[in-house]
This record gives C-alpha cells, structure tokens and sequence, in this order.
C-alpha cells in the first residue's frame, strides 16, 4: 500500500479504490532501518520472519475509530483481561514543534482504559517513520502484561521487559518527512496498524514466550530428536550456560524465515535481499554446527517440520519442500568450510595476542570482507572466549572502505610499487624462464542450479614474490608484497575494468589467510598485492578465493557498459564512439563523443533501450576467434594493434557465429565489442540501469555515470520521492500565500531541495526536469516575496503619513521582517512625500534593531543619511553605513529609546 500513501497510485487503479482494508503479511525483517537480527536468539519475543496482521485506513476513519475496534477486538472478542493492558500514546517533541497527542490519549480515556494505564512515551517509542524520508506520524501500541495478577506494570512498559511486551501498534500517517528532515502535514491522513501474529498467540495461549506456542515448539522438539542434546528450557542470558536455547531459538527462527523466502524466489545470494537471507543461513548453520555439533544437512531436515507447521496457511512451501532443502544445503556446505576456516584463524589470532588486548580489527575485517562472516557472528564467537573486537579501529577500516567506494576510480588506491614490475624485474623473469601466468580460470564460473553465480577456487603455485622494486623468493610476516603464481582465477586490472580482490591460503593451512587487495597484469605477469601475514616463500602451493559480490558487481557494470554503448549509439547515432570507461563493484563511468548536452528525452531513451535487453534476459555470447575474422564483423568498434591474437569478442542476444557471418547485419541490431572484461552470463541479472549524471568533460565529450541492480531501485526511489516534494512545493506556490514568512520559508525550502536534487544519486533525466522546476519556483518565490513586500511597505508607509501629516521628518518604530523591507518603507514614504527625511528602526524577536534612513534632497549637502544612520546606531552599541541620501543599520534593542532621540536632535541640529 506504499503507493497509496505517496500519492502515487495511478487513480483508475484497483488500488486507488481502497479505503478500509485488513490483511495478514509475510514480514521479514533483518536488514535497513528495523534490523532485529542481532536481537534474535537473545530473547524470547524477536524474530526474523513474523506473520503480521494489518488494518488500513486509507482517508477513512482515524484515531477515535481505530483505537475503539482494536479495543473491540482485543478485549470483547479475544476475552483479554482489560488490566493487563496497557496503552501508549505520543509525548511531543518540542525540539520539531510536535504537540503532544492529547486527542489519543482521550479517546483511550474514553474507551474506559484507567488514567494509569495510559502512558506518553517520546520520539523513538511513539512516532513511527517508514525510512528516512516519506509517510510517518504519532503511534499508539497496546502492551500486554504477561504476569497479571492485579500488580501495575506500567513501570515495565518499553523497558525490555520479557513479560511486559507490545502486541499491537497503531499508527496515525499524518506527516511526510522530506529530505530535509522537516515534516510537512499530509493533504490525507491514514492509519497502519499491525499485530504480530506470533505475540497475539503466546497471550492467546497463555504462554509467556513465542517460542512456547503451537508455532514453534514442534519446530523445536524436532531440534531437539535431531541432535540428541538438552531440552528446549526458555533460558536466556547467564542462565543459559553454552548457549543452548539461543541456539533452539535462532535455528527455529531462522530456518522458518529461510524456508518462506526461498518459497518465494528469494535464495542467499550477494547483494540486496539475497546478501541478508545469506546472512540468516550462515548465522542458523553456524549454531548447528558450533552449539549443536550437529552434522552437514541438519538445518535442511528441518524444513518438513516447518512445512507442517505453516503449510496449511502457505500451501506453496508444500509444493517447494524439496527446492527448499536442497538450496539450504548447498549453501550450508559453501559455509561450512568457511565457517571452520574463520574458527580457526580466531583461535590462532587469540593464541597469539598479548593478554587483556582486543581482537586486532585487520582480522575481523579479513573475516568479513573475505570470508562472509557477519559481524555479530564475530562477535558471537569472540564473546565466547571473553574477548572483545576492537570496535574503533574496525570502524576506522569500514569508514575508509566506504570512501573508496565512493570516491570512484582513484580514492583509496594503493601505490604501485608492489604490484608494477619494473623493466629489470620483467626481463629478469623472461630470462629466467618463469612462464607468463595462466588467468584463464578468471572465466571459470557458470550458474547454479537455482540461478546463483558459483566461482570455482584455483589452486596454484608461488613462482617468484616481489617488494622493493626486485624479486625475491621469501618474504617475511607482516610485509606487503607482489606475488607472481603460475596460474590465477583473479582479474587483473585492465579494459577499464577493476581488479579482483580477495585472498588465498596456504595448501593444507587453513588458518592463515593472505587478503588480496590488488591484482595488476605486467608483460603477462599477473601480480597480486597481499599481506603476508606469515612468511611466504616461493614454491608455496595456494588456494585463490575472489571476493564474490565484488566480482559480481564488476561483471554486472561490465555487461551494463556494453549495453549502455550499444543504446547511446542507438538514440544519439551511429557516429557515437567511446572514448573511455571505468568499470567498478559501485558504478559505470562511460565517456563519448557528443555534439552537445544528452535531452532528457535523450537519457529516458537510453535507458529504456538497456531496460528492453534486460527484460528479455539476453544470453551473453563469448568467443575467442583470429583478429583477422574480428576485422570482418561489420560496425564493430576500436580494432586496433593493441588487441592480443586471437581475440575474444562479446555479442550480447547474438551468437558469435552470427555476426562473424561474411556481410551479417546482426552486429548492427546489438552490441558486440572485443573485451577481455568478466560479464554476466545473461542480461537479466542486471535488474535495472540508471543513469545518475551525465556532463560534459570538453567541447564534443561527454561522461555519463551510472549504477545498477539495487543501486538503480533505490536512485529510482529517491527520485520518486524527491518528486513528491518538489510536486508538493509547486502546490503551495500555485496556492500562494499572503505572508511574506510563509513564502519566504518556502523559498528556504526550494533551495534547500535544489542543493539535494543536485548532489543526491537518482537518474539524471529527472534531476534535469526537477532542476528546472525549483529554478522556476525560486524565481516565482522570489518574485512573489518582493510583490509581497512592497506591499507590506505601501500599507505601513500610508499609516506612517497618516500618523506624522507631512512633517519634513519623519522617525519612528514599526515592525518589518527584514531591513529589506524596512528600507522599502522608508523608500515608498519619502516617494509619497518627496520634501521629508524619514528614519525608522523595527526591532526584532531575536533582540536586534533594524535601522534605515532616506534624506530629501532639499537637505542635502548639510544632512547626509549615513552620518544620521551612524549617530543613531552607536546609541544602540551597533554600525551603519550608507550613501548622503539613503543609509541602513542595526543595534541592540536596549538602546531605542535613546537611539529615537538622538535621531530627532541630529536631524533637528541639520535642518
């Protein structure tokens, strides 16, 4: 229902037409805003996947009617207790001019619920905000007391407590947050409420926890028979010596959540969605295998016991019960052996630490970048043995690992000196008769039963290590060093493509882990810049292990860039050529030749264009085939020497056998480029392509930067929203308004959305036709402020007349919002009435005193207007300057009364 409350459902659909709806969902939540991951397992109320019941109000009833049916429900239906509920409501918060929500708290008092069972809560308890922009408003949530027994526990209320817990929420959707983080009233208001399903039964069932319920104890016992251990006992925190019923409450959890998104085409993956359900299985295998000693395939043979549990209710896990398992397994083996990789390099890392330090960063970070490890699982293992990571130094390296991501092709680089053999070095190897490196395994990957990309480690060989600009055969621990293999399935930097990153481990060792950090190609020489964390010497037999999401995205932009060439020339021309591009695991940047700015019609088509190929998941084509048969294929681009012979051409949608064909018009219809870069192996992985800017580099050359999958949905959400409020400053415009605050906050906030639109990632087309909006807006604002403004002075200027009757001078107080405005007072009085000097000062809220001043000039030169500007701003301790005729200041207001005298005897001592 997300539309309806943005406003942007198309309003002839079936959507549009609700107005009262109740629902129950399947909710997963374990990632973004409301993360409860770390949460589940340590009590007894969180989980991951959660069945919610919903009510909806869409500009229908509000609080008085929402409050009453829940009540209704819960107390008069469900038969519970009315004194061991307990409701809040929201407490203001001055700080964002919110009131408290007195008229929920009475409807509550009307609906009978005891003075003493209505409790304000502040922001972070009872205002509910769907991110951080978008629909939000006050909330109320009914708690329900699982003691009872007449006792108030009001006290417990949002405290953590395990038996005081919340079962419902109603939310009242009456503001939008913009990008500012200011709140707008919304034209409608609606209401959202939801209960989870598991809480409702644990009271329903007098049960003190979920976990206890006809839900999940089958699950549980089933656990519990598979790997022979304790009961299931509720325990939780010291009570739970080794951790046994977190372990019941995190596998049952867990296994449940996996077993529904799996059902429903969500598998454990590497990015968006996927990265998390990933992150959920490892965390469920992780706990069979350390806490339960369970075997391989326990987690999987737990699904039938889920199945029973919520087939009837979701009859589509019944029919996938066989796709669920076998998923599960795979990844759990993929796991395992990372699992006991990571366990082992912790224990050596502990084994060599001095005693009362923290686990050294570097390492948790090789385990969560290189080995998949999520953070509370290293943190998990690391609380067991009584130690603590060294939180601020990891910070440190995932801020400066964030910063090269979003710094682009430069930032964050290392230097070169390991990793760029020097002329010697090269002609050292060739004459040695090292064999160039064998990178062909960088293509070894393929699809996975279920659509996932499965990379094949690669075993090799230390040929030759080199530091400090020469080779040498061993390096010792500690020292960064290039390393020379026979073989690698890493990619090197080349083609505009990023190099792989990631790490090996000694054959037969596999507790120290080398993290790869660079790879670059030097005269057939792939080198790769490691870490030694122990001594390495040539000869060492290695395992190679390239981080996979980064590969992945890598493969992803490449595949994109191709397209999105192919779909430039296709809406600019044929005379379209490239002039260069960048591939990272972040985003594309693809430079042109361009006669001038792209339209935005221009950039909607290019999009387009790559959108169509997406959908149609295309096959990418790959062949390795003579330069010379290259040379045939018609309109292809850049042949040239520097390509290696044979050459290896990318066609996507089109075989390479067909545009090879002598005269073949194929090459023409799609994109066929020679590359050596990684690429998908089909289109449709890409999900999405976004073009978030486009400018010009030189006369004739443009770059063009963008980003896709989940980086592309969410620039295109932000748009949206973006849109909203630029929609809705353009109403308020249409709308106008008498008060020169009001227009000058809008004006405020018009430029405050130009600087966002401006630096914010959301596709370039519409930054292009939101930018001429606000630019037009501004315009309008500040025409209608000035408008409003003389009007103001004409109104205060004809009173002022009125009150002095023509006097030659004229001084008094009047309020102004502005010295702006002031002076245009000042300016209209001394018009109407040309013969008079006219002074006037306005002080403000903030304690200051605005001046401003016109002399006739009839008084001049004997009366100059700054030197009357000055004389009365120093009474009020302030400064002023001006020209002989019109001058302006300020002051402080302690000072008027004396600052209107001096003004009457300077003017008095010149006339």
């Amino acid at each position: 229902f997300k539309p309806i409350f943005l406003g942007t459902a198309h309003p002839r659909s079936e959507l549009a037409q609700h107005r009262r709806v109740v629902n129950s969902q399947k909710c997963v939540r374990a990632g973004g805003k409301h993360n409860d991951l770390e949460d589940v397992g340590r009590d007894t109320c969180h989980h991951t996947f959660f069945e919610m019941l919903g009510s909806w109000s869409f500009g229908d009833y509000f609080k008085e009617e929402a409050c009453s049916m829940a009540w209704e429900l819960l107390t008069e239906v469900y038969k519970i207790p009315r004194d061991r509920l307990y409701v809040t409501y929201f407490g203001g918060d001055s700080s964002l001019g919110l009131q408290v929500d007195e008229e929920c708290r009475d409807v509550w008092l009307r609906l009978g619920v005891p003075a003493s069972h209505v409790l304000p809560f502040p922001m972070k308890d009872n205002f509910w905000e769907m991110g951080d922009t978008g629909p939000c408003g006050p909330c109320t949530e009914i708690h329900y007391d699982h003691v009872g027994g007449g006792r108030n526990a009001a006290a417990l209320v949002n405290q953590g407590s395990p038996d005081v817990v919340e079962i419902w929420n109603l939310v009242f959707m009456q503001y939008s947050r913009e990008v500012e983080g200011n709140l707008l009233p919304l034209p409608q208001h609606h209401v959202d409420t939801g209960m989870g399903l598991e809480r409702l039964v644990a009271v329903l069932q007098n049960k003190r926890s979920n976990y206890d319920t006809d839900l999940f104890t089958p699950i549980l016992d089933a656990i519990h028979k598979g790997c022979k251990g304790p009961r299931y006992q509720g325990l939780v925190g010291d009570a739970d010596v080794g951790r046994v019923n977190m372990a019941y409450r995190v596998v049952a959890d867990h296994v449940r959540t996996l077993c529904v998104c799996i059902t429903d085409g969500i598998y454990p993956g590497l990015s968006g969605a996927e990265l998390v359900l990933r992150r959920i299985l490892r965390r469920a295998v992780r706990f069979c295998a350390e806490v339960f000693h369970a075997p391989p395939g326990f987690l999987a043979s737990l699904v039938p016991t889920v199945v029973e549990v919520l087939g009837d209710a979701y009859p589509e896990l019944t029919k996938n019960t066989d796709q669920i398992m076998d998923i599960i397994n795979e990844n759990e083996a993929a796991f395992l052996s990372s699992l006991e990789r990571g366990r082992r390099i912790i224990e050596r890392t502990v084994q060599q630490m001095e005693p009362s330090t923290n686990f050294p960063a570097e390492v948790a970070w090789s385990l969560y970048g290189n080995l998949g490890f999520p953070l509370d699982l290293i943190d998990l293992m690391l609380e067991e043995k009584g130690i603590s990571l060294d939180s601020a130094a990891f910070n440190e390296l995932v801020l400066e690992d964030a910063k090269r991501k979003a710094g682009g092709p430069q930032a964050g680089q290392l230097e070169d000196t390991n990793t760029l053999l020097d002329v010697h070095s090269l002609a050292q190897l060739q004459n040695s008769n090292v064999p160039a490196t064998d990178d062909s395994p960088k293509y070894a990957y393929a699809l996975g039963q279920h659509g996932q990309y499965e990379f094949s480690p690669c075993q090799a060989t230390v040929l030759m290590l080199y530091r400090d600009q020469s080779l040498q055969k061993e390096v010792g621990a500690g020292q960064r060093c290039g390393v020379i293999l026979d073989r690698t399935n890493f990619y090197a930097q080349q083609g505009g493509q990023a190099s792989d990153r990631g790490y090996m481990l000694r054959l037969g060792q596999q507790d120290t882990l080398f993290p790869v950090e660079s790879v670059r190609l030097c005269g057939g020489y792939v080198v790769h810049e490691v870490t030694a964390v122990e001594t390495l010497r040539a000869g060492d037999q290695v395992q190679l292990f390239v981080d996979e999401a980064q590969r992945l995205a890598c493969m992803m932009n490449h595949t994109a860039t191709h397209l999105l060439s192919f779909a430039l020339r296709h809406v600019l021309g044929d005379n379209t050529e490239q002039r260069g591009s960048h591939v990272t695991a972040e985003r594309l940047r693809f430079d042109f030749d361009a006669k001038g700015p792209v339209t935005v019609e221009q950039l909607q088509q290019v999009e387009q264009v790559v959108q169509d190929v997406i959908k149609r998941n295309e096959v990418v084509h790959v062949a390795e085939v003579p330069l010379t048969l290259a040379r045939r294929v018609r309109g292809l681009r850049a042949v040239d020497e520097e390509y290696p012979d044979p050459v290896r051409i990318v066609s996507l949608g089109v075989p390479v056998e067909s545009v090879l064909t002598c005269d073949s018009e194929a090459a023409m219809q799609t994109s066929v480029e020679l590359c050596c870069g990684t690429h998908l192996l089909q289109t449709g992985a890409m999900e999405d392509l976004v073009i978030t800017s486009e400018r010009q580099l030189v006369k004739g050359i443009s770059r063009v930067t963008a980003v896709t999958g989940g980086q592309a949905k969410q620039a295109r959400e932000v748009g949206q929203c973006l849109a909203m409020e630029v929609d809705s400053a353009s109403l308020r415009m249409k709308q106008g308004s008498t008060s020169i605050p009001e227009m000058q906050n809008l004006s405020k906030e018009v430029g405050q959305l130009t600087k966002v639109v401006a630096s914010t990632a959301i596709p370039q087309w519409q930054r292009k036709e939101l930018q001429a909006i606000l630019k037009a807006l501004q315009r309008a604002a500040n025409t209608a402020i000035k408008k409003l403004e003389v009007q103001q002075a004409e109104e205060e200027a004809q009173s002022l007349l009125a009150k002095h009757c023509n006097r030659p001078v004229i001084i008094d107080t009047v309020p102004a919002n502005s010295l702006s405005i002031l002076m245009k007072v000042v300016n209209q009085l001394c018009d109407k009435s040309p013969g008079t000097s006219v002074l006037l000062l306005s002080p403000q809220a903030s304690g200051e005193v605005l001046c401003a001043c016109q002399v006739s000039k009839n008084c001049l030169p004997t009366f100059s207007a700054a030197d009357w500007a000055v004389a009365v701003c120093a009474r009020m301790e302030g400064k002023a300057g001006g020209s002989p005729v019109v001058a302006k200041g300020s002051g402080n207001a302690r000072g008027v009364q004396g600052a209107l005298t001096t003004a009457l005897e300077f003017a008095q001592s010149k006339l």
